[in-house]
């Protein structure tokens, strides 16, 4: 969503869909997996929209639908790529919106050559690399006099992940053609991409009928305009593919050519996992990234100075422009009073990248034994990752291993028990297990799906040695320091100057005679304080307060400087804690209903700015009309000279709409009157991105890398920019290219041995890989044990009933489950031939309440070039009646031995798989 709105995160908010006239579901079981956000897609459907469930699995979402249309998983592009070609065939899109916001009319430079015509490859791409190189690939928009913007030229694409200041080399001078007679503008270049998928091929590729498809496209197209507006919402069933970000992008592309970007009602609602996944992203786990979506300083990249780093990462025109503020900032942040002019404000102190370093990447070379040592913490790679046993494998290769949980979960106990029947004797692995305090444990922040922070406050202390993360990280930072203490060595200075005073500022006993903290936690408030950002003065960081220094606070990000007058954690965040005393996250209206009516009065507060839907500049006409009195959410008040509305303008608040840059300008100067989106150069959405992605500049249907269907659309079958580790443990589907199996990305795929397509899904009663469900014996009652789903027409064809044991095998591995034949897995009919899919749950493993045998155990380790996200929703797989055997029926599959059959100690017989009594 980056590469075509200009921000990663969700462009609405979940209470808005209650405004749509029609919602499309895809990729997502928003009922099961977000059943609280899912009430007010009920109260859309309740008010008469549309809702629309596309997905492989028959769920409650698609109950409640109004229709339902069944799908081969990794087909997503083809369906929606058939809803634009049938948008911009029956001229069904949004003229005057998509003429004035979006990159239409742009010009591409003639360098570029479409996959259309290169057998489904972009211009620019090295097979021996195996990736687009930039400089080469003539993505990039024209420029007016005939020049054009080769953007990044001097960047090394593979050995960066994407960031959200993608568009830094986008220039403003651009050649447009509003007539649309140019060849090469971007809506004529959409129009020939999407011209091959037409009804029939949708039909024949994803396994529904015409008709299904067709009406779906029909309803889109019908609750969008003037009057009405659609929503697309979607979630890992999406990402989680060789072709993630792309699917994404598609839905985005079709939600411009609606004219649904910025409106109510509209926009694409991205359903994270759970309460801090936006969090995690926002203020990064992520490798590549520092918080606020900056991207992280790199080998490969011109990022050796800071005034290097500078020049290559601002855009020209838009919103980031302003990088070298948030950048400063951050630093002055980190590294207080040390960070200086003059050694340019601690940024040699910041790590480099010098290669892909995702966790899936990481864990294979850690099972080559090229990782010491590992802090987990909330994560459980050994049973929540794909290709599981590679990820024991690789725990089994480190010196030391640090858990912090909640239980003995498989990544803690991986040593001595599992299918993989450990020797302990035989493992080097020292683990220390530290146990965590739960979310009712500790106070801090939470960032849930539609970017909203929110406090929540500590209800009871944690028990025993049970610990905050904010605990074990600042006292294992005071212990870092103290080791480091007195090192003149460059490499340590970073760690040294870091600032790390979130002590509370009290003395150990208040003058009531209770203790000031307990277990001596930090003061999660300060942290927060310090990520909204604070003035920095010469004589300190504020003024004395009763108990200690108060920070001078920021009221939002506009404050900020490049100077090092102003200090920021985040600078997405600034405005959380505007003034002491005042906690934005801990804010509750009085009416919760009022969020309903105004956005701005609505639980907590969300980034940025407290805006609820961003780009909504877009919910009025290029002059600054509303577009209809139905949808009026921000307008343009000419008394006032200002845009007002229900939510906080995402556009300057006093830029009129008849506003037009003057040559040269640069900035938000260069961010015309009617251009929302903006964080791009230019302010409009990008149907065509020159920048920001790594396999492609619109979106193109490749087959997953396991699939047993050949590409119908093109000669390329899989996506040619995909990374695949190589690994004895990780073996690929055998191919009608290589029966042993290929990496390589010209694979062509047969159904020989692994005939059957597997998807993996979550249920409501369990969380992730189980981790905190399965030591709960009430949410194991209601879902006792693993299962997997099957057609009956499949389950007939091997001889399985409901309730039978079945095994599921893939070239990684098997597993046992007991079989649930159900019609919510309907066979389909693809390229004249019927194609199986079964569901598999991601929950169960070894440890725990109830155990089973575990979905991960199967999936490969794959990855997309963009974000090193694995393809855990389709890939091939055998099934057959029975149970695990000592050996396998496949000699090429690892065989794990059958678990024990007795039921774990001390477990209620009903939360037993078989229940038997202990």
């Amino acid at each position: 969503m980056s590469a075509t709105f200009g921000r990663g995160a969700a462009t609405t908010f979940q209470e808005d869909l209650q405004n749509s006239d029609c919602v499309l579901i895809m990729g997502s079981n928003m009922a099961e997996a977000h059943p609280v956000g899912f009430r007010f897609v009920v109260k859309a459907r309740e008010r008469g929209a549309k809702v629309i469930h596309v997905d492989p699995h028959f769920s409650r979402t698609s109950a409640c639908a109004t229709q339902y249309v069944p799908i081969r998983t990794g087909t997503d592009i083809v369906f929606l790529g058939g809803i634009i070609n049938q948008v911009l065939q029956q001229e069904r899109w949004f003229k005057e919106y998509v003429l004035a916001y979006t990159n239409a009319t742009t010009i591409i430079n003639d360098e570029y050559v479409d996959a259309e015509d290169n057998g489904g490859i972009f211009s620019g791409f090295n097979a021996a690399k195996r990736e687009y190189e930039v400089d080469k690939a003539g993505w990039h928009y024209a420029e007016e006099g005939g020049a054009s913007d080769a953007s990044d030229a001097e960047h090394d694409s593979k050995m960066e992940s994407w960031s959200q200041t993608s568009d830094a080399g986008v220039g403003t001078n651009l050649s447009r053609d509003p007539t649309l007679q140019h060849p090469n503008c971007v809506l004529n270049i959409l129009k020939r991409h999407y011209a091959r998928y037409t009804p029939e091929i949708v039909a024949d590729t994803c396994g529904c009928t015409q008709e299904q498809f067709l009406e779906v496209a029909e309803q889109l197209m019908a609750n969008s305009g003037r009057e009405r507006t659609g929503a697309i919402v979607y979630a890992v069933g999406w990402t989680q593919h060789t072709t993630g970000v792309q699917i994404i992008r598609t839905a985005a592309i079709l939600q411009l050519l609606l004219g649904n970007a910025g409106r109510p009602g509209g926009g694409v609602m991205a359903m994270r996992g759970h309460a801090s996944i936006q969090g995690s992203t926002d203020i990064p786990t992520l490798y590549n990234l520092l918080p606020g979506y900056l991207p992280q300083p790199a080998k490969s990249r011109k990022h050796g100075s800071l005034k290097e780093y500078i020049e290559q990462e601002t855009a020209a025109g838009g919103y980031w422009s302003n990088l070298p503020k948030f950048i400063v900032s951050l630093l002055k942040a980190w590294y207080g009073e040390a960070a200086t002019p003059e050694n340019e404000y601690g940024y040699g102190w910041l790590p480099r990248i010098s290669g892909d370093h995702s966790q899936l990447i990481t864990f294979t070379e850690m099972a080559r034994g090229k990782v010491r040592g590992l802090f987990l913490m909330g994560q459980n790679p050994a049973a929540g990752a794909p290709n599981s046993r590679l990820n024991r494998e690789a725990l089994k290769r480190l010196d030391w291993l640090v858990v912090r949980d909640f239980f003995l979960l498989e990544s803690a106990t991986f040593w001595k028990e599992g299918p993989d029947n450990p020797n302990p004797a035989e493992i080097g692995t020292e683990v220390f297990f530290l146990p965590a305090a739960a979310g009712a444990e500790k106070p801090g922040t939470l960032t849930n799906t539609q970017r909203l922070l929110q406090w929540h406050d500590k209800a009871v202390d944690p028990p025993g040695d049970c610990r905050s993360d904010l605990w074990f990280v600042w006292n294992l930072g005071k212990r870092l320091k103290e080791l480091y203490a007195g090192s003149v060595e460059q490499r340590d200075q970073g760690l040294l100057n870091l600032t790390w005073d979130y002590g509370f500022d009290l003395p150990e006993m208040l003058p009531d005679g209770t203790p000031s903290r307990i277990h001596g936690e930090p003061d999660a408030e300060k942290v927060l304080k310090e990520i909204n950002g604070y003035r920095v003065r010469s004589e300190g960081r504020g003024e004395r307060g009763e108990y200690g220094a108060k920070p001078v606070l920021l009221k939002g990000f506009e404050q900020l400087k490049d100077d090092g007058s102003t200090a920021c954690g985040c600078w997405i965040y600034c405005g959380v804690y505007p003034e002491e005393g005042r906690n934005r996250a801990h804010e509750r209206p009085p009416n919760p209903q009022s969020a309903i009516r105004n956005p701005q009065s609505a639980w907590c507060w969300a980034w940025p700015a407290n805006r609820r839907m961003m780009y909504n500049r877009a919910s009025a006409d290029p002059q600054g009309n509303p577009w209809s009195e139905r949808k009026r959410y921000i307008w343009w008040d000419p008394e006032q000279q200002k845009w007002t509305g229900h939510d906080i303008p995402d556009f300057p608040v006093d830029r009129p709409p008849d506003y037009r840059a003057g040559e040269g300008a640069k900035g938000m100067d260069a961010i015309d009157g009617d251009s929302p989106f903006i964080m791009h150069s230019d302010g409009k959405g990008w149907l065509f991105a020159p920048t920001g992605v790594k396999d492609g500049p619109l979106p193109t249907h490749y087959e997953p890398i396991e699939s047993p269907v050949n590409n119908p659309l093109y000669a390329q079958n899989v996506n040619p920019a995909t990374i695949i580790p190589e690994h004895e443990l990780n073996p690929i589907a055998p191919s009608s290219t290589n029966e042993q199996g290929n990496s390589k990305f010209e694979i062509r795929n047969s159904k020989s041995t692994y005939p059957i397509v597997a998807t993996t899904y979550r249920l409501t009663e369990h969380y992730l890989s189980g981790g905190m469900s399965r030591f709960d014996s009430w949410l194991n009652e209601l879902q006792p044990a693993m299962f997997v789903e099957i057609s009956p027409e499949l389950a007939a064809e091997r001889g399985i009933e409901h309730g039978d044991w079945m095994v599921v095998s893939s070239p990684r591995g098997e597993i046992e489950a007991r079989a649930m034949v159900t019609p919510r897995m309907q066979p389909l009919i693809v390229q004249g031939e019927t194609l199986h899919q079964i569901g598999l749950p991601i929950h169960f493993s070894y440890t725990g309440e109830v155990t089973g045998g575990q979905a991960n155990e199967l999936i490969p380790i794959i990855t997309d070039p963009n974000v090193s996200m694995h393809e855990g929703k389709a890939f091939m797989c055998q099934v057959r009646k029975g149970r695990l055997a000592q050996a396998s029926d496949v000699p090429t599959v690892p065989v794990a031995k059958r678990p024990t059959e007795e039921p774990t100690p001390d477990t209620p017989h009903q939360a037993q798989p078989e229940g038997r009594s202990a």
